[in-house]
């Protein structure tokens, strides 16, 4: 998300330095500069050198030399520090404290009401450049995908279940799972118990082309998390690449499907496998919640997010 408004900002001819403390093997080159685990000197100088400190996802490492200089903060907030903290967690009683005094961006309506104080929403865009539909939903040879982290969380193990209830009404759909993580064997053991070795193939991680090649080869994208999702910008990609989607009704999720899908209650296996049926069922709605796909996209394009961002920016500066 970073890098692609970072992209956006230098496009419409701002000056941006991206400061991250990863260490950058393997990554792509951009056309800004990135400044890499940067010396706390480096740091104060950039500081010193920028109109707008924008923290995407609040980091005190990086944050407290900005408050030191009186620069302009803007902080968006991802997700990851909304649960109220219990106990004595003292970082996270820290990190609230601080959303409660800077100016905020939530990612979703969802995520803006973890906090008290007021935030702007403004969601996270997707990459237009690279997910795009170039095919017909009709001429699409299989019907359910799973895109994600193989996590408990995610999921993954209440879409494998309901493709055993759907076989005992009749529909034998084939999925395709693409991701990898820690319950990946057992998400495999999970189909062959259920005598689901021909309908299920895991594909595993794919990025860029490839995984925009897949989303066009399917028609339904399922994200059937378990926990509050803060978002869901996988969502916005199955969409602008010609998938109906079904995912769980919890956090911020439905906010990214909008009405090009459907939504079940978390982790509730059999409303998910009836949501399922409706859709493999029914043609016509697919194509329905497809029709209202193009101005949805347009709220999360990357032209139209960086513009939101900059009129706040400019905001802070008056």
């Amino acid at each position: 998300m970073s890098a692609l408004l970072a992209q956006e900002f230098s496009r419409l001819d701002h000056q941006v330095v991206v400061v991250t403390q990863t260490s950058g093997e393997g990554r792509e080159e951009f056309h800004f500069p990135v400044v890499r685990q940067p010396s706390l000197g480096k740091l104060f100088d950039l500081i010193k050198w920028c109109d707008i400190f924008w923290q995407n996802n609040l980091s005190l490492r990086t944050l407290w030399p900005a408050f030191v200089l009186s620069k302009p903060v803007v902080i968006t907030h991802q997700g990851s520090y909304c649960a109220k903290p219990t106990g004595i967690d003292l970082l996270l009683r820290f990190k609230r404290a601080i959303v409660n005094r800077a100016t905020s961006v939530a990612i979703s309506q969802f995520v803006a009401g973890c906090f008290p104080t007021r935030s702007s929403i403004i969601p996270n865009p997707y990459d237009a450049r690279v997910f795009a539909q170039t095919s017909r939903a009709s001429a699409r040879s299989n019907e359910l995908l799973f895109v994600g982290r193989v996590v408990a969380e995610k999921g993954l193990d209440l879409l494998i279940g309901s493709l055993a209830q759907l076989r005992s009404r009749g529909l034998q759909p084939r999925l395709t799972i693409v991701g990898s993580g820690p319950e990946l064997t057992a998400m495999q053991k999970l189909s062959e118990n259920l005598g689901l070795r021909d309908q299920v193939k895991f594909a595993g991680p794919k990025l860029g082309a490839e995984l925009v090649e897949i989303f066009r080869q399917h028609k339904i994208l399922v994200v059937p998390s378990r926990y509050d999702e803060p978002f869901g910008v996988v969502a916005l990609e199955g969409i602008a690449c010609g998938c109906v989607v079904v995912g769980s009704s919890g956090g911020g999720l439905p906010e990214a499907i909008g009405p090009c899908g459907v939504t079940f209650p978390n982790g509730d296996a059999e409303r998910l496998a009836g949501a399922i049926e409706e859709l493999l069922r029914a043609s016509d709605n697919r194509d329905r919640f497809l029709a209202k796909a193009p101005e949805h996209l347009a709220r999360f394009h990357p032209v139209s997010i960086a513009n939101q961002y900059l009129e706040l920016f400019q905001s802070k500066l008056q």
